[in-house]
């Protein structure tokens, strides 16, 4: 078995559109205590399985799973099968990036099952092709994003500090939300957010976590005000950042306490599920995945 860890973003500026139709953004990545669990057993008859308990998740041959255990058997001719069951913890659609999550864990594992021998940077490589926020699940703990969020360089740790996730009964569409964010002319949503003005880069001087902010929030926020409604709930129970994390929909509110916390987390779930997690530091991400392969 293996952990797969869900992640948060702590800031994100879109930068601006790239030739080739995606966005070139500034995020950083933050690994939680939130993770699914995958199983991985040999299939004699050399097939790549994969299921889960979700029924909400599609686990054909369109899961990410699926798709990472196929790239990597295209290495190597004559792969062995494999069976991957999932005990799914994060739900998909709400910017927690557990399908990329899924996706690096099962590179990893298949590597070092199959013997394929490749180091991180190869996997990293292999994982860039299957989405963008795949090769960050490589490194976990708080590093910063770059380029398509694909260019990843670690950076010092935060504290483990508690936070409490809202999980809404919807999706929002990553491609939509983008799409949209471009065509909006208000000033929150331009897509240019150069060094100078950059909150994130503001935070490598300061570590001041109120500063930063999700510059796709406004167009979420349109979709789905209520996500807005929750923001300001965590924050008025002392939250030290509350984003929308990603694209959404998932809300995040950061806290310095875990009591308050837990007070938060009970009020939120009157309006939709909320779950208390943790921060999880590079040192116990690496740990923890290594415990499992």
């Amino acid at each position: 078995m293996i952990k797969s860890f869900a992640k948060i973003n702590l800031g994100l500026e879109v930068l601006g559109r790239r030739p080739d139709g995606f966005h070139d953004i500034r995020t950083l990545f933050q690994s939680v205590s939130l993770h699914d669990d995958l199983f991985f057993f040999p299939d004699e008859a050399g097939r790549i399985l994969v299921s889960g308990d979700d029924p909400e998740v599609p686990w054909d041959e369109s899961n990410l799973i699926h798709r990472a255990a196929r790239a990597l058997s295209a290495r190597r001719p004559g792969a062995p099968g494999v069976r991957v069951e999932v005990r799914k913890r994060i739900p998909s659609g709400k910017g927690l990036g557990g399908g990329s999550g899924n996706a690096a864990m099962t590179l990893r594992a298949l590597n070092r099952l199959w013997g394929l021998g490749l180091d991180r940077a190869a996997l990293a490589d292999i994982g860039r092709g299957l989405g963008a926020d795949v090769p960050y699940f490589f490194e976990g703990g708080l590093c910063l994003g770059e380029e398509r969020g694909d260019r990843i360089s670690p950076l010092e740790d935060l504290p483990s500090l508690p936070l409490v996730i809202v999980l809404p009964p919807f999706s929002c569409p990553t491609a939509e939300i983008y799409r949209s964010h471009r065509l909006r002319p208000a000033p929150e949503a331009k897509l240019t957010s150069s060094g100078e003005d950059s909150r994130i880069m503001r935070f490598f001087e300061t570590r001041e976590l109120r500063s930063l902010e999700n510059s796709l929030e406004a167009t979420v926020f349109r979709f789905h005000p209520r996500l807005q409604d929750l923001k300001a709930l965590l924050l008025s129970r002392g939250a030290e950042l509350s984003l929308v994390t990603g694209s959404g929909s998932a809300v995040f509110g950061l806290f310095r306490d875990r009591r308050r916390a837990e007070e938060a987390r009970r009020l939120a779930e009157e309006v939709f599920p909320a779950i208390l997690a943790e921060t999880v530091s590079r040192e116990q991400y690496g740990r923890d995945i290594r415990a499992g392969v």
